[in-house]
């Protein structure tokens, strides 16, 4: 079959033999799968990573031990944790020190014809849910977990940086929530996107404001971000940190001190509240898809992928 195989900067394309199904998992056919800012950080050496990636998908099972699963399109969980330690008694599986990440950590992903997940990893689709919008469910699922780690009154400013794939999931969720959000970013056709969902915009190549709000959600995927949101956010505010990047970000800790702030890592989420937004049609989503190729096209829809300013690269498997 054939796989996306990136190490050391390169995405090639490989014929490798269809995975066995270990039990109590399913064997998967990729429907369809969306290339992410983590896959690009991959690719630029985030994790040494070496392997097939692709954690965001919409699949469609072909063998499992649940013959209730067999033919049903999924989405899945992308942490596989270990299910014995202190952290999965606690209900903390997505922190297991002993996880693999579907097409991260150890586990190859979703960029390739068939791969594996745990069957309790598993969300079967619905009928009336099409995969163009059932692709961003992981992506969407993240933008969620903020509102699990953290209660905004309805009403409230919030300020969220950076306009790409995750940055608008983020606007239009918290937006729908209640919030009263305002969106920067650099590329006035994304930000049309967000204000068409009602959410207030503004250009980040102007100066930014200081100090005006609770609550910043630094989704940038750049290293200026974590400073910017530092300088907008209120003394005793909240900064929510979305941004994965390769490499170490420089930031002064003196503000974060003196004004009391509170950092917040926001990584996954669960993925009901993000399928009940899309069940219910509360978000639109297909408007942020650029392209879509052919898994034998993936090293040019990487490339594309990694041009400034694009949104979300899709992945078709035949």
């Amino acid at each position: 079959m054939l796989a996306v195989h990136l190490e050391r900067g390169a995405v090639t394309l490989r014929e490798v033999p269809k995975p066995e199904r270990p039990p109590g998992h399913a064997l998967i056919r990729t429907l369809l799968a969306g290339i992410c800012n983590t896959d690009l950080e991959l690719q630029r050496g985030y994790y040494n990573f070496s392997g097939t990636p692709g954690h965001e998908f919409v699949g469609e099972v072909v063998d499992a031990d649940s013959t209730d699963l067999l033919g049903k399109r999924v989405v899945g969980e992308i942490n596989l944790a270990c299910n014995r330690c202190d952290y999965c008694r606690r209900g903390l599986q997505r922190h297991c020190p002993n996880r693999t990440v579907l097409g991260i950590v150890r586990h190859p992903g979703a960029f390739q014809e068939y791969f594996t997940l745990p069957e309790h990893n598993l969300h079967v689709l619905p009928g009336n849910l099409p995969n163009d919008s059932a692709v961003f469910i992981e992506p969407l699922a993240a933008a969620c977990e903020i509102l699990d780690q953290i209660s905004i009154p309805a009403g409230q400013r919030v300020a969220v940086l950076g306009d790409g794939k995750l940055g608008l999931l983020i606007s239009q969720t918290l937006h729908a929530s209640g919030a009263h959000v305002t969106q920067y970013g650099r590329h006035p056709q994304k930000l049309l996107i967000a204000e068409r969902a009602g959410v207030e915009t503004a250009p980040s190549q102007a100066p930014l404001p200081t100090a005006e709000f609770d609550y910043v959600i630094e989704a940038t995927g750049s290293r200026e971000g974590l400073s910017s949101a530092v300088r907008m956010v209120k003394p005793r505010g909240t900064i929510i940190l979305k941004s994965t990047v390769h490499g170490e970000v420089a930031i002064d800790t003196a503000p974060v001190v003196v004004n009391e702030l509170t950092l917040i890592g926001s990584r996954c989420g669960r993925f009901e509240p993000a399928l009940e937004l899309l069940r219910l049609r509360t978000l639109r989503v297909d408007n942020l898809i650029a392209a879509r190729y052919p898994l034998a096209d993936a090293v040019q829809a990487f490339e594309h992928a990694a041009q400034k300013g694009v949104l979300k690269v899709l992945l078709e498997s035949s």
